[in-house]
């Protein structure tokens, strides 16, 4: 219940095992490569749908959207750096130069692929099930934070309350599924 969907790709090169599984995949540098990339990333996430696994589909969607805004920043800036190493300000877009054209046909494959993966319906169902049940899961850790309060308030020492109320909870959450 650590992982946490989060906008864009946060935690996309934090989260294992997932990144260890998708990042040698993971290149854009050329259109043919790119179509490899994504194919290759687009297959593992259909491998984790497959094997119930929201956060493996979800990882892979992110790799995807990753190369997709990076290959797009190789396209506008010709040493693929945004801001100025000194001074932290945005560098102007590089109008033409070698490569660019390739750099922008690599993101817009990679675009493809990603725009088919996050309307995936096994995505989509088993995104929906995975935030009610971090919801759930959420909810359940602060009823235990409230009820050790309460339990160091009253004086009560050891885990059997903490205990009694993580089975509590947990009967819950069955109940309403």
């Amino acid at each position: 219940m650590s992982y946490r969907i989060a906008r864009g790709e946060m935690g996309v090169l934090t989260f294992e095992p997932y990144k260890s599984e998708i990042l040698p995949s993971w290149r854009f540098k050329t259109p043919a490569i790119a179509r490899k990339s994504s194919s290759e990333i687009f297959a593992k996430f259909l491998a984790y749908n497959d094997a119930d696994d929201f956060i493996g589909m979800d990882m892979s969607r992110k790799f995807l959207q990753m190369g997709m805004t990076r290959a797009k920043r190789y396209a506008n800036h010709k040493g693929g750096r945004k801001y100025d190493q000194a001074t932290g300000e945005e560098l102007v877009q590089d109008k033409d130069f070698e490569g660019k054209d390739e750099k922008l046909e690599a993101s817009l494959i990679f675009r493809e692929v990603w725009e088919k993966a996050k309307c995936h319906d096994g995505y989509l169902a088993k995104k929906e099930r995975f935030i009610k049940e971090q919801k759930e899961w959420d909810n359940a850790q602060k009823r235990i934070l409230k009820t050790e309060i309460k339990n160091k308030e009253d004086g009560e020492v050891g885990m059997k309350p903490i205990k009694a109320t993580m089975t509590k909870i947990k009967t819950e959450i069955k109940e309403e599924e």
